[in-house]
This record gives C-alpha cells, structure tokens and sequence, in this order.
C-alpha cells in the first residue's frame, strides 16, 4: 500500500484531512472512508466517544488493551484529520474530547458493525475476547438504575479465570461507579463467576438465574439482594434488536 501524504479534500466544505495513513493508492470512497476508520482500535475509540465518553481516562477503560502511549496517538491523529475535537478542561489538567460532525457521522457505520457482530459472531467468543476489566466497563454501563434500591450497595465481583482481580461495583440511582481498588465500603454481595458467562449475560444470551443454576455464577449475601441481583443486570441494546 501507498503512503498517503497530507492531503485537504477541498470539495466538501466539512472534508477531513487525510494524513500519514497507510492508504490503498484509490480514489474510491470506501478506500478513503477506510483509511481514516480501519486503521486499528480507531473504531473502538469512536465508539467509546459515541458511549458518551470524554475524558482519557474513560476513553482508555472502555478499551482497556491499547496502551497509553498509543491512545494518545491516536487521538491526535484523530484530532488532526478532523474527526474529533480537543479542548482543555476549564480549571483542570488535561484535555475533554468530542466528535466532530465527521466522527459522529461515522455512528450509524458503528451501529451497523456491531448489529453485524451481535447476530454472527457474538456466540463464538474465545478467551481472547473475555477481558475482565472491559467486561466490567461494559457491565457497569448496562445497569438498569430503575430497579436498584433507595440506598447504596456495593457488589465485589471476582472471576474464576482471573482469581487475583477483584472488582467493587458501587450502585446507586444517581451514580454507578465500577473500581479496581477497594472503595472502602461494607460489600452488600459477592459475585464469583465465569467471564464468559457474565459476558453472555451482557449479550443478553444467558440470564443470571440460569448461570446461578449451571453453576457459572455464584451469589453471596443477604437473601434479598441476591434476588434481586437479576434485575439490576441490562444487556446489550443488540439483543433488543435481534
């Protein structure tokens, strides 16, 4: 492949800027569109920003196995060619990020990816794919705030696949936090289970009363928390869709 060299595509008024990408030599839509949005996690990072992420390090939990270094190029590049914005954050260190009317025309692209990738491949995960501290990301995002209780409670989640993490969900109406270091709070319940199933828990392909009852899952605690632990897990809006 050619290397593609700064370049404004001054017909359209919003036109990004093509900028040391590997290219495919093309002048064909699809080859330009895919030299800004193939080139690796970018996809996931717009995704992450379309979630509703700002911050980097929101950004770097929803794509947790890219490194920092990385992130930040590509958030430059991105920034340069026009997809996303940066600005500092007022009174504070570090930068908030959006996307651009060109990044956030790239979502429907990611709804169609993932619509494509919950019906054909999302029953065929392998190991590779069961990160635990994404897993969380995604888990803490699926909450359903409407079913919790008028108070705090606190879960600490442990997977048997990756015995010496340990995760505290803390949940509440107005917040929902997910932690890798104990927040100092009296644990409610304790969840000790497979990551791929509470991964297919997310996907919406397996209830937690079933992995409780295929042993996948594992609940500790008082009585009518460990009842109502089923209804504070959403799924994936995929699943609605399908």
């Amino acid at each position: 492949m050619n290397e593609v060299q700064k370049l404004y595509l001054r017909w359209h008024a919003n036109a990004v800027m093509l900028y040391g990408m590997k290219g495919y030599g093309q002048f064909c839509p699809v080859a330009l569109a895919a030299e800004v949005f193939a080139e690796r996690w970018t996809p996931l990072i717009v995704r992450e920003l379309l979630s509703g992420a700002r911050r980097f390090a929101d950004i770097h939990r929803g794509v947790p196995r890219i490194s920092r270094n990385l992130l930040c190029q590509r958030l430059d590049a991105l920034a340069h060619i026009g997809i996303i914005e940066r600005r500092p954050i007022a009174n504070g260190r570090g930068f908030e990020y959006d996307l651009t009317n060109a990044g956030r025309e790239f979502g429907p692209v990611i709804e169609s990816l993932g619509a494509w990738g919950y019906k054909w491949s999302s029953r065929d995960l392998r190991d590779e794919h069961l990160d635990p501290d994404y897993l969380m990301w995604v888990l803490h995002r699926l909450v359903r705030t409407e079913n919790l209780p008028d108070r705090r409670v606190v879960i600490l989640f442990q997977f048997r696949q990756a015995p010496k993490r340990r995760y505290w969900l803390v949940l509440s109406r107005s917040e929902i936090d997910v932690c890798i270091v104990d927040p100092g709070f009296e644990v409610d319940l304790e969840v000790v289970a497979e990551l791929r199933a509470l991964a297919d828990i997310c996907l919406g392909h397996l209830s937690a009363h079933d992995a409780a009852n295929q042993g996948a899952l594992t609940l500790s605690g008082a009585r009518h928390f460990r009842r109502e632990f089923p209804t504070w897990l959403g799924s994936t809006h995929y699943a609605a869709a399908s």
